[in-house]
């Protein structure tokens, strides 16, 4: 398990986006993904992996590819979730194919990369700047593995490949309550649009349910200020249906109050490092997680 960060830009002659794409193919192999297709040649480049399991088991099909209108001005990349992979289908039509945009940029891109043999998560800070995140791969169920044999997350930014630029101020973080730009295979090979506590179910004022709200007292949890630096707790990102049941956790993503908290600050909680990360431009108490640097 890994974590990596940089940048990539355009002072090499390719755009930021692409550079992206292969930074996230050689990051991904250097943890045993195979890659079975890497298509530079068309204006939509494409990256087709499969990720082996932390079991060696299971392997679990994902893919990204690149999206831009120049016009429009936006250089994105679409994650995708797939359940298979036949060589002579498009990437749009790979087994299962589900879609989620995710804005980029063709100019600097800075990344963090958290990798490991079943899932990646990616944040990318474009821009003005913002951030916008993907995670590719396997949750960590409650249920045993007979009883759920495939459990995968599609989660971008977008809902599909939507032509959004990254200024776009109504995108939001996939894990945010429920969302349409997060999807899970469930036990019954379906994709399905979850939610995610302690995002979706937090409540306020006489009780009423809130989801995809950010003025949340219950994110408003403070630091201790015992010892310094200060000390911040983490809720895990548990993924669930209303009316099915709770299905399991994200592995590697935590809620983290935003109080007296920045993007970008690194804390170490029980020895493991972590990074926090805002969603997009947003700065209130219920906009930040954080993420395990494997």
């Amino acid at each position: 398990m890994s974590f990596y960060s940089g940048y990539v830009d355009n002072s090499g002659g390719v755009l930021a986006h692409y550079e992206m794409l292969r930074v996230i193919k050689e990051k991904c192999e250097l943890e045993g993904w195979t890659t079975l297709r890497y298509d530079t040649v068309p204006a939509n480049r494409e990256l087709i992996m499969r990720a082996p399991g932390l079991s060696g088991t299971i392997d679990y099909y994902c893919g990204i590819r690149t999206y831009q209108d120049a016009g429009a001005d936006y250089y994105n990349l679409c994650a995708a979730g797939f359940t298979g992979y036949i060589a002579g289908n498009t990437f749009d039509t790979q087994p299962g194919a589900v879609l989620s945009g995710v804005p980029a940029h063709n100019q600097r891109i800075d990344y963090w990369l958290a990798v490991n043999g079943q899932r990646l998560v990616l944040v990318m800070k474009v821009g003005t700047p913002v951030y916008e995140t993907m995670y590719l791969g396997r949750f960590n169920t409650y249920a045993m593995p007979s009883t759920w044999p495939y459990p995968v997350v599609c989660a971008g930014m977008l809902n599909g490949a939507a032509a959004t630029r990254f200024s776009d101020t109504n995108h939001s973080m996939p894990f945010k309550g429920g969302r349409v730009n997060m999807r899970v295979r469930n036990q019954v090979g379906a994709w399905v649009q979850p939610e995610c506590w302690p995002w979706y179910g937090q409540t306020r004022g006489a009780g009423d349910i809130v989801n995809n709200t950010t003025s949340l007292g219950g994110f408003a949890v403070r630091p201790t200020d015992a010892v310094a630096p200060a000390q911040y707790s983490l809720d895990p990102v548990i993924v669930m249906q209303s009316g099915v049941g709770v299905f399991g956790e994200l592995d590697g993503v935590y809620k983290i109050t935003g109080f007296d908290n920045a993007v970008e600050n690194e804390i170490t909680i029980g020895g493991t490092s972590y990074i926090v990360i805002q969603d997009v431009w947003r700065t209130g108490f219920g906009d930040y997680f954080a993420l395990r640097k494997d």
